[in-house]
């Protein structure tokens, strides 16, 4: 699902039902990573490593030897110096997308069940310019859980800001235009209200992306490319 969302250049590994949640990946654990989750339950312990081993194969897609992924400043997962990449994981689905720097500047992926938000939850994620764009989505293409999408699309964008600026993005600060090109797929353009990162000596006040829906679950990917 995550593939479609993303260019060629990008190594995207996924897992999918129970896949995502297999008690086995623990096994593949660094010591170093196993520590992190020591006091974790066994459901955030089964997703820490299973991302952890769908983002190792992702790096054995690009020639990188496997090696830990501890999480940094605000949980961001730590990269082997010159890959870029993002992971993510909800309810049987879990997926690692990895590039070479010199292809792309950031990348982020989430992935959400296909359903409603929690009651109040639109409100305090959305711009009042998005949320009229919401209902004029949901009258138009009522198949799609918009307010979901836009959730996990502010979601990408931050993956893909924080590398860049170790800053906090609210949600407030990225006005997202969400376009289907048809019943599951379509387009998104997310525009920054605050000062952008600079890529390649170019401040970038805009991200670009795509989002899928497939099997009762969401994805949306964004790709900060190089501007030189």
């Amino acid at each position: 699902m995550i593939e479609r969302l993303l260019p060629a250049s990008v190594a995207a590994v996924e897992a999918i039902g129970p896949a995502a949640a297999d008690p086995a990946a623990e096994a593949g654990l660094f010591p170093e990573e196993r520590a992190v989750i020591t006091r974790a339950v066994d459901k955030r312990r089964r997703e820490f490593a299973t991302v952890r081993a769908c983002a190792r194969q992702a790096m054995e897609k690009l020639g990188v030897a496997p090696r830990p992924i501890l999480p940094g400043e605000r949980g961001a997962p730590g990269w082997p110096e010159g890959l870029r990449g993002s992971m993510t994981h909800c309810a049987g689905y879990c997926a690692a997308a990895l590039v070479r720097g010199t292809e792309l500047a950031s990348l982020g992926i989430d992935a959400e069940p296909h359903d409603r938000l929690p009651e109040g939850v639109q409100s305090a994620i959305a711009l009042p310019a998005e949320e009229e764009r919401l209902a004029a989505l949901a009258a138009g293409h009522p198949g799609v859980h918009w307010d979901r999408l836009l959730f996990s699309a502010k979601e990408s964008v931050y993956k893909a800001w924080f590398p860049l600026t170790a800053k906090w993005l609210d949600f407030a600060e990225a006005d997202i235009v969400l376009t289907p090109v048809d019943h599951a797929f379509g387009t998104l353009s997310a525009t920054l209200l605050v000062p952008g990162p600079v890529v390649d000596g170019r401040e970038v006040t805009r991200f670009e992306g795509h989002w899928t829906v497939a099997d009762g679950l969401l994805a949306t990917a964004i790709t900060v490319p190089r501007t030189a």
